[in-house]
């Protein structure tokens, strides 16, 4: 409990308890002065039940008829407070979610944490950190606004109901026991704190596995809609070596862990509801029927009777808050674990110790590596040289078997690889690109995705169909002259990454580094596509890191990486 508590404190403090999100505090404070606004109607329901029932009891045909038109402009006011409530309500759960989820994407994405998190970098990796942002998130703020203003409106409403309940129990029970006389004052009070007390101990004892299993709930929906996001996004490679029988064997798998969490959830809400069902629908009644000793012993009349048992029904309705809420707040408290482990995770990351490779500016052109190690999670250590001297102005080629640490060379470069020791020293002032064997595409249009990580629209059309025939994409330049707004699911392997080679021309980068990023391209093309690269970017240090040797540049560095320590690195100029 006090780790759920820790988590929550945590999540208000970033989206509600600050500066930053005091108009969520204001309309949160609006919404609950709504629901207050109820409880002097559902007051004056209860008195309006005593005058009703005491004209039918007197036979008088008027009054009733006035008591029916004050009950209809007492639903009317319970009704408007209703609507402009649950308005309101709403509009403040949407603007809450969007400040709980900016905020934990502001973290999410700072300082690579992101990558960190699904790399196990400072912490253990995180599962479906997509669904925690994307749901949790919109859960917890629905979850908490709805549970909170309903306790705060119930606990106010309370004092009132026990003290009309009190006003009016003012005879005692009496009855004889075992020869002893017994007389309990006021019982109708008591009876209504014991009913609820016994009620809700019954209600937590049957319900609390119902939190860990909700849990695992959103844990096992999450793993198997990622699963089918995978399966979506490596549609072609499954469906050309003919793999969905391998895939409906894992999803089937994820699916069934679904349905045997879900059969054990669904197992304990029956036992749950084994109880909470005839206790909803007998509270309705117990109040009458306690209060029948009273009527009989002639303590109230008939209009009495029915206003002592509404007023018993709205105080243990009210104190029945926990068990009707039960389920709810197990899934809240599911939720608040989710999230509250994501946000851990973030600030361990922030904590983590800081990476013994140093990545510095220096007032020169070139880059600079001193003394560095690479070491992969495990402490395995690569077979990067220690020493690097990256000229501006020449293009070097470097090669080797995989495994060596050619890619782990261009992260630690891209100050994102934290395990090993060392300095980099990069020239300030100058811009690098990264361009990675899988490209990064944004949006399904070609419009979108030739831009990217620019918006749509930054450069002008002719700009864009310019830079596509450029890279090697002169059907698609047309395309997009024509205006038309093809997608790119049917461009092959090679035209991605030809695609993600227009920003190069668009960004102009003082270096780019280029991990296997025309390794689906084919000799020729990419000799054409280099050499126009090369004419339009003068400026233009190209780093490539390929098993073949890339044409297009003319002089080339080469440097060549071996398995062997023993075997020296070796510089050769092509």
């Amino acid at each position: 409990m006090t780790e759920l508590a820790r988590q929550l404190w945590m999540i208000l403090r970033i989206s509600f308890f600050n500066l930053a999100n005091s108009r969520n505090v204001f309309l949160y404070i609006v919404v609950l002065l709504f629901e207050l606004g109820s409880i002097p109607v559902s007051v004056r329901l209860i008195q309006w039940t005593a005058d009703f029932y005491g004209a039918l009891e007197r036979f008088d045909g008027s009054e009733a008829a006035r008591q029916v038109g004050i009950y209809a402009l007492l639903i009317s006011a319970y009704a408007a407070l209703a609507l402009a409530g649950g308005y309101l309500r709403k509009f403040l759960i949407m603007r809450w979610r969007q400040d709980l989820t900016g905020a934990v994407l502001n973290d999410w994405l700072s300082d690579k944490i992101y990558w960190r998190l699904q790399n196990g970098y400072g912490v253990e990796k995180i599962d479906n950190p997509d669904q925690r942002i994307a749901d949790d998130c919109r859960l917890f703020v629905e979850e908490f606004v709805d549970e909170t203003l309903d306790l705060i409106t119930s606990v106010t409403g309370l004092f009132t109901y026990i003290a009309v309940l009190w006003s009016l129990s003012n005879f005692p029970l009496e009855f004889t026991l075992f020869d002893w006389d017994v007389s309990i004052p006021r019982y109708m009070v008591w009876a209504a704190f014991l009913y609820v007390l016994l009620s809700s101990g019954l209600t937590h004892w049957l319900g609390y596995p119902l939190k860990k299993l909700t849990f695992n709930q959103q844990r096992k929906e999450a793993d198997f809609r990622f699963d089918l996001v995978r399966l979506r996004e490596n549609a072609d490679p499954i469906a050309v070596s003919g793999f969905e029988g391998a895939e409906r064997r894992r999803l089937d798998e994820k699916f069934a862990a679904i349905v045997a969490n879900w059969r054990r959830l669904i197992l304990r809400e029956f036992y749950l509801g084994c109880f909470k069902i005839p206790y909803f629908r007998t509270i309705l009644r117990i109040p009458l029927l306690l209060a029948l000793p009273a009527y009989f012993a002639g303590h109230v009349n008939f209009g009495g009777l029915m206003q002592l048992a509404s007023a018993f029904q709205s105080v243990v309705t009210t104190l029945s808050w926990f068990i009707f809420a039960y389920n709810r707040l197990a899934a809240l408290a599911a939720t608040i674990t989710r999230l509250g482990d994501l946000l851990d995770a973030i600030e361990r990351c922030k904590n983590a110790p800081e990476s013994e490779i140093s990545v510095t500016k220096h007032p020169g052109g070139d880059i600079h590596v001193k003394k560095l190690t690479l070491e992969s999670p495990v402490g395995k250590s690569l077979q990067i040289p220690s020493e690097w001297d990256l000229k501006s102005g020449e293009h070097v080629w470097i090669s080797g078997p995989s495994g060596l640490g050619k890619s782990t060379f261009l992260k630690a470069l891209a100050n994102i690889w934290p395990y090993g020791h060392g300095e980099i020293q990069i020239p300030d002032g100058k811009s690098c690109a990264f361009i990675p064997q899988r490209s990064t595409i944004n949006g399904t249009s070609l419009a979108e995705s030739a831009v990217y990580p620019l918006e749509e629209g930054s450069i002008s059309l002719d700009e864009a169909s310019d830079y596509l025939e450029a890279v090697g994409l002169p059907d698609q330049a047309r395309a997009l002259q024509a205006g038309l707004k093809p997608d790119i699911s049917g461009l092959s392997g090679g035209e991605l990454q030809r695609l993600a080679l227009v920003r190069l021309l668009i960004e102009k980068p003082d270096w780019v580094f280029m991990d296997e990023a025309s390794s689906a391209i084919d000799s020729d093309s990419e000799a054409e596509i280099f050499a126009r690269l090369r004419a339009r970017l003068p400026n233009t240090t190209f780093i490539l890191v390929a098993h073949r040797p890339p044409d297009g540049f003319g002089e080339l560095r080469y440097i060549p990486l071996s398995p062997n320590p023993g075997i020296p690195i070796f510089d050769l100029t092509k």
